[in-house]
């Protein structure tokens, strides 16, 4: 599998609009373009609190437009961070697990609650919340251990439940989605900026609806301020840039990877030259012990297979967050040489292997961490 690599200056232009596309639903620029339009009208927070992948981004993007002048509490995934976060003295930071919550999610949850139900009545709360909420703050009922609900949500994840099967079943049980969390706030205002990552972009999905407004008594605002809508739209505005011309914009990945990869394929396949442009969020079934990469992988390597033998069709497959499953990866970038023999690249998608095959070709997409989270993008070139 040597000699089946995307060229170097095709992967290059596809990354560059992918690229495109991420920046300007970045955490900081949303949040700060957010802020500071409004800068006269909104009074200064008391307490800021970032939950999700985007958190840390979010975070620094307020504190730059309120000129650092509150203490915050981030809650992010591991390793998304920032060094400039962690080494603010009034920033607290609490790293979790996702997509299935531990401890540290449990620790993030009671924390949230305690520091939102303490403010005083006079004070104001700038929420900010983007998609990944759901798994790492949770605060549960004492009659649901820490381990039960590691296992229901693993088990919805293994049964391709679509994330808003899996936050139906959060906002039933937790204590602090589904509006719980912002019920709780006694304080005079709160205002909350969302970056979204469901379909429909409704604040009752998004973080399983810890920002979600309804319960609350004090004067609440709510924006949302990055979709993506906005991230394809930055690519398709990238793409005419540089005087190539979009064929297809669409927002429609909402099936499992099996029907979402034929339906990518087929209009390639008999596509006229140009930018093709899908997003949301497709769903995947896993094996009982899967290999390594995620659904953004394995539909990369699902296209890869159904392009086989053509030359003429390059595809970047990422999830905006800059992670795909429990791996390092965001995604692939394929084309139809990416796959010689077709049973090979079933035996490793039928294990849940594909970013083994991809790294293997050189044809994994590693970003690091985004610090925003729109679900995912496919960009597609027809030579």
């Amino acid at each position: 599998m040597s000699d089946n690599k995307v060229e170097n200056k095709n992967k290059e232009l596809l990354v560059e609009l992918f690229n495109a596309g991420v920046a300007c639903v970045a955490g900081f620029n949303a949040t700060y373009q957010a802020l500071t339009a409004h800068a006269l009208d909104a009074p200064s927070p008391r307490l800021i609190i970032a939950i999700g992948k985007a958190a840390s981004g979010m975070c620094e993007g307020a504190l730059a437009a309120t000129g650092n002048i509150c203490p915050a509490l981030v809650v992010t995934k591991y390793q998304h961070s920032t060094e400039t976060l962690n080494n603010n003295s009034q920033v607290r930071v609490i790293e979790a697990a996702h997509p299935v919550p531990d401890s540290n999610s449990l620790m993030a949850g009671r924390l949230l609650l305690e520091q939102v139900a303490s403010m005083p009545d006079d004070s104001h709360l700038l929420l900010l919340v983007s998609g990944g909420a759901s798994s790492l703050a949770e605060h549960l009922p004492g009659d649901i251990s820490l381990n039960q609900w590691q296992n229901l949500t693993q088990q919805m994840l293994n049964d391709g439940f679509n994330i808003g099967q899996i936050n139906t079943r959060r906002k039933q049980t937790s204590l602090i989605k589904d509006g719980k969390l912002l019920q709780a706030f006694n304080g005079k205002s709160v205002q909350v900026l969302a970056i979204s990552d469901v379909e429909g972009d409704d604040i009752s999905t998004i973080g399983s609806g810890i920002g979600d407004i309804k319960h609350t008594s004090s004067q609440a605002d709510l924006q949302l301020i990055a979709t993506n809508k906005v991230a394809r739209e930055a690519v398709a505005a990238k793409a005419s840039e540089l005087a190539l011309k979009v064929q297809s914009n669409l927002e429609n990945m909402y099936q499992d990877i099996n029907v979402i990869a034929p339906l990518i394929s087929n209009t390639l396949k008999k596509a006229t030259p140009g930018i093709y442009i899908w997003g949301g969020e497709p769903t995947v079934n896993l094996p009982e012990n899967p290999g390594s990469g995620g659904r953004n992988q394995s539909l990369a390597l699902l296209i890869a297979q159904q392009i086989q033998g053509l030359d003429n069709i390059d595809v970047l497959v990422a999830g905006t967050d800059g992670t795909d499953g429990p791996t390092d990866a965001a995604g692939g970038i394929v084309n139809g040489l990416s796959v010689q023999d077709a049973n090979i690249a079933k035996d490793y998608l039928d294990r849940a292997d594909a970013g083994t095959y991809l790294r293997q070709i050189d044809s994994i997409f590693i970003t690091g961490p985004t610090h925003t989270n729109v679900m995912d993008l496919v960009i597609a070139q027809v030579k």
